[in-house]
């Protein structure tokens, strides 16, 4: 069973130990780097959950964590959100764990008065990419710019809701 978790700013050493985990298992897909974080203090941690207008989720499968997902408001256009910090454990995956946090933040969007989402994933990612077509996102033709590594590219979705 599949169970998703909105947490709060309490909640940081939960999304410490997944953010760690994820930054750790793919460090090419995300645009911070483990050794970014992995020092980084309780203020900090609560912080990146206070961001303002910020939805945060940890999903668990059978009882056991198996992904995170945050959604924020986009920097850029007031009735945009964001899916960011996208990932699924490694024994999670293809158990549609992605799905549900996928739609749990869609959700969230249409509920803050949101007319689309957009995300970034990196070129390559082959199964990140596949599981946000399969949910409707489409390449918008724009780069989120090179990756930490210097090597590899974000691509941008979107999804009108």
């Amino acid at each position: 069973m599949i169970a998703l978790r909105q947490l709060t700013p309490d909640d940081w050493k939960d999304w410490r130990e997944l953010r760690l985990t994820a930054l750790a298992d793919t460090p090419t897909a995300f645009g911070a780097r483990y050794d970014d974080w992995a020092g980084a203090d309780e203020d900090r941690w609560r912080a990146r959950l206070a961001l303002p207008g910020s939805y945060n989720l940890i999903a668990s499968l059978d009882g056991n964590p198996a992904g995170m997902a945050s959604g924020l408001p986009s920097r850029h256009e007031d009735d945009v959100r964001e899916l960011v910090s996208m990932w699924i454990t490694p024994a999670a995956r293809g158990r549609g764990v992605g799905d549900h946090l996928i739609t749990a933040v869609e959700t969230w969007a249409r509920d803050t008065g949101a007319r689309a989402v957009e995300l970034s994933v990196v070129e390559g990612n082959e199964k990140a990419h596949a599981l946000y077509l399969r949910h409707g996102y489409s390449q918008t033709g724009k780069s989120g710019g090179l990756m930490p590594d210097g090597i590899h590219r974000e691509l941008v979705l979107r999804k009108q809701l």
